[in-house]
C-alpha cells in the first residue's frame, strides 16, 4: 500500500514541477504571482532556476518520476537514499528563495512539502520492513 501512496505523491510532485516549468518558459503573469513576496515568475526566471542549460523544474519532473518508479518497484532503500538527496536539493532551493531572492514560489513550496512527506513515508516504510525482519528472525531463532 505504501508504495502506491508514495508513487501518487511523486506524480503530484511531477505535476507541480510541470507547472513550475510552464512558468519558466512563460512571460505571461502567472496565477501563482500573488505579491512581491510570492511570485513564481521571479523565482523561475532567476539565474537559480537553471543548472547549466537545464531548468531546475525539469530536474524536478525527472526526479519525481524516478521516485515513483522506485516506490512502485518496492526498492525501499534506494528510494530512501534518492529522496534524501532530493530533499537536500529542494532545501537548498528553499534557502535560495529565502536568503538570495527573498521571494517565494508557491509551486516550489508545495514541492518542498511533497518531497518532505515522501521522505518521511520512505523512512517509515524502510523502518517497518526492518522491524518485520527483526520479528521474523526472533520467530526463527
Amino acid at each position: 500500500m505504501m508504495r502506491y501512496v508514495i508513487a501518487v505523491l511523486a506524480l503530484a510532485g511531477a505535476v507541480v514541477s510541470g507547472l513550475a516549468l510552464h512558468v519558466h518558459y512563460s512571460t505571461a503573469t502567472q496565477p501563482c504571482s500573488i505579491n512581491e513576496h510570492w511570485d513564481c515568475g521571479v523565482v523561475n526566471h532567476s539565474p537559480f532556476a537553471m543548472i547549466g542549460s537545464v531548468p531546475v523544474a525539469a530536474i524536478g519532473i525527472a526526479g519525481y518520476l524516478a521516485l515513483a518508479a522506485l516506490a512502485l518497484l518496492g526498492w525501499r532503500f534506494a528510494l530512501m537514499v534518492t529522496v534524501f538527496a532530493a530533499f537536500c536539493f529542494a532545501l537548498r532551493l528553499t534557502f535560495i528563495e529565502e536568503f538570495e531572492l527573498q521571494v517565494w514560489c508557491l509551486y516550489c513550496v508545495i514541492s518542498q512539502g511533497i518531497i518532505a512527506l515522501i521522505m518521511l513515508l520512505s523512512v517509515g516504510w524502510l523502518g517497518a520492513e526492518h522491524l518485520a525482519l527483526k520479528r521474523a528472525a526472533k520467530r526463527v531463532g
